[in-house]
């Protein structure tokens, strides 16, 4: 089973709107599935579908009730999702002390209920529709699962202390949730990007995104949106990636700062 025994199929990209979802969704437009975007943004995540001829839903990741509406609204219109990609997530800066005053708890507990527990959650449900569809090859396939963890879950900088910890529980759930669901024929696997041309590194002068291009190894720039969407269609295309978190870097380590 290759890329192409795909097509038709639904697909789901979390923070679909913009930045690596946005690129994802149109990677797996592309090789002909059927995609539906997960997000907070109406304006953009409904200017994407219509240009995807895909789905757009208003979905909150951290909240339960939410992702089941958005997945319902999937199963009806597009069929049991068969691909899900979590891009959803926020990136706030803060130390564990600042100016002598201990993080703020509000910011910590939301970038793991955002990055880490609403990843989990559309995991977890989307998993659940992929394991009550019939298989779709011979060797039992159900469905895909793509978490998208980071590389400051091993090489996390000063004040990305709740960055990372949420992308470390990314890292750390990979394994186990691909073993979980085994035997049902649904694969998880995770891609830790390092320094990419997102919409939050695109703000910057010009002079700085190319310094911090210049720290990536080889090649020597800031990784393109796309090449993440290359390597989604990667994963669902090759049936043996299974467990494994991938890391998309071009081999940078990042430094304390």
């Amino acid at each position: 089973m290759d890329l192409k025994d795909w097509a038709g199929a639904a697909a789901i990209v979390t923070g679909g709107a913009s930045g690596l979802g946005a690129a994802t969704a149109k990677a797996l437009t592309q090789a002909g599935l059927k995609v539906a975007l997960f997000d907070l943004s109406d304006d953009m995540g409904t200017a994407l579908a219509t240009e995807l001829e895909g789905l757009f839903c208003h979905v909150d990741v951290s909240d339960p009730a939410s992702v089941a509406a958005g997945l319902d609204k999937v199963q009806a219109e597009l069929g049991a999702p068969r691909v899900l990609v979590n891009c959803a997530g926020i990136a706030p800066a803060s130390k564990t002390v600042s100016r002598g005053e201990p993080h703020d708890i509000g910011a910590f507990t939301k970038t793991i209920n955002v990055n880490l527990i609403g990843s989990f959650i559309c995991a977890s449900q989307a998993a659940a529709r992929m394991v009550a569809a019939d298989p779709f090859a011979p060797d039992g396939a159900r469905g895909v699962i793509i978490n998208t963890a980071s590389v400051a879950a091993f090489d996390g900088q000063i004040g990305q202390v709740a960055y990372s910890a949420s992308k470390g529980g990314i890292v750390g759930m990979t394994l186990p949730m691909a073993r979980d669901l085994a035997d049902k024929g649904v694969r998880v696997c995770a891609i830790a990007p390092g320094l990419f041309l997102t919409p939050l590194l695109e703000g910057l002068p010009e002079d700085v995104q190319t310094s911090l291009g210049a720290q990536v190894p080889f090649p020597s720039r800031l990784g393109q949106p796309a090449e993440f969407g290359k390597l989604v269609c990667s994963i669902v295309d090759n049936p043996m990636l299974n467990g494994e978190v991938i890391r998309l870097d071009g081999a940078i380590r990042m430094a304390p700062r």
